[in-house]
């Protein structure tokens, strides 16, 4: 072999190399951002099984849901808003959540302290969106039968602490468990008097099914990329990776002026 080729080999091993570290360095940075950004529960995942799922989703709950009952207190466009705080504060947390949603939950046990103590000291209003997004993805109606176990709880005057409840005993996200009605009555023993027969006939009758699955649509219209979608002055906030409880008290804190 000449002296040309072996340098012509070595040059192109050499060149595969660095590619080779070129491709292992993008794909380090590429995990460390998955890692890094804030986990989500995505639109499209599975997308597959999410067309079966979203089908099976329709037999089950939009096609038998009935008419458009939103729960007492709903504010907003088409009352699709939940709100927890008073009217009158002078700042808005817009929070769009799947009680399936493990990085929903995730957020909710971080942030959970901040927001009750904003929200209880007058200072935040907190706009709950419930929506059923994992019932597409992953098959099942635990998102649809848990909102509207939570808007009933709403009708009830205990939305804030059903909806804490939830998220503390949230299963696995490949389990259905919050499809089963008796499961989510069992956890309104939990809330001190929710569990009555108003609330039990509201969550049997999927009394709110459609206003989720409204609830639902609007999410969708509205091209978040997946839960939780927490905005505040208009800004996905949740997206933000330097994002903490003090930050945010402090952004609140910020507008009370």
């Amino acid at each position: 072999m000449s002296e040309k080729n072996r340098d012509g080999k070595r040059t192109a091993r050499e060149r595969l190399a660095v590619e080779r570290e070129k491709q292992k360095a993008a794909e380090k940075r590429r995990r460390a951002l998955i890692v890094g950004a804030s986990v989500v529960c995505v639109l499209g995942l599975a997308a597959v099984i999410g067309v079966i799922a979203a089908n099976a989703g329709k037999e089950k709950g939009e096609k038998s849901a009935g008419p458009v009952v939103a729960p007492s207190g709903a504010q907003g466009k088409d009352s699709l808003a939940i709100p927890v705080g008073k009217d009158g504060a002078k700042s808005t947390l817009t929070v769009w959540e799947d009680f399936r949603c493990p990085a929903c939950q995730s957020f909710e046990t971080r942030y959970r302290p901040v927001l009750h103590e904003l929200v209880d000291a007058g200072k935040l209003r907190i706009d709950y969106h419930l929506v059923r997004l994992i019932d597409g993805n992953l098959g099942g109606t635990g998102s649809l039968r848990a909102a509207n176990a939570a808007a009933c709880a709403q009708d009830a005057g205990k939305f804030r602490d059903f909806h804490d409840v939830l998220y503390e005993n949230q299963p696995p996200e490949t389990d259905d468990a919050f499809g089963d009605d008796a499961k989510l009555i069992e956890l309104a023993g939990k809330v001190n008097g929710l569990d009555t027969p108003a609330f039990r006939k509201c969550v049997k009758d999927g009394t709110h099914n459609s206003w989720v699955n409204k609830s639902h649509a609007a999410f969708k219209a509205g091209h978040f990329g997946g839960t939780p979608t927490v905005l505040f002055g208009g800004k996905n906030i949740y997206q933000d990776q330097t994002l903490t409880p003090d930050k945010l008290k402090q952004m609140v804190e910020a507008q009370q002026g």
